[in-house]
């Protein structure tokens, strides 16, 4: 049985995509996991790094971008930086409103489901009042100057 090809993306090479910095970003699924590689100035660094993945998760010659590099150890040599694989582990969680309910009480539902959610935006915002309060104390004490009236009152 012939094995059927994964497509390759607009960049010409499988999990290789330009990012909206021009930087080129290599993301890697294998068995149900997803992994991010890294992002890198070339759409070529980003391809090798990528086939060092595929080596390293021991994937069929098939998926490899360049299969005429014989090992993992020359797909490595050719690689600039460092690979670090970080796995994705996390999948950002949804509201489901069910037809039975509004969205108040999905909203009033949600902190419930997803306390982490909530925390990190209470951190967030916190943190964005804190560098807002650092800032005005740098600046020093603003000063108004009253206007008086000119309007007459008899």
């Amino acid at each position: 049985m012939v094995s059927k090809k994964m497509p390759k993306g607009m960049s010409g090479f499988f999990s290789v995509r330009q990012k909206p910095s021009d930087k080129w970003g290599v993301e890697f699924s294998d068995v149900g996991r997803c992994w991010w590689i890294d992002t890198y100035p070339s759409a070529h660094e980003a391809v090798r790094a990528y086939d060092v993945a595929v080596w390293r998760a021991e994937r069929p010659r098939e998926h490899l971008n360049f299969p005429q590099i014989e090992s993992r150890v020359e797909a490595e040599i050719l690689v600039l930086q460092n690979i670090k694989m970080k796995e994705i582990t996390t999948k950002k969680s949804s509201v489901v409103v069910h037809a039975s309910e509004t969205d108040e009480e999905a909203m009033a539902r949600f902190p419930r489901e997803h306390p982490e959610y909530v925390q990190a935006e209470l951190e967030h915002y916190s943190k964005c009042e804190a560098e807002h309060k650092k800032k005005e104390d740098e600046a020093g004490p603003s000063m108004v100057i009253p206007i008086e009236s000119s309007s007459e009152e008899d």
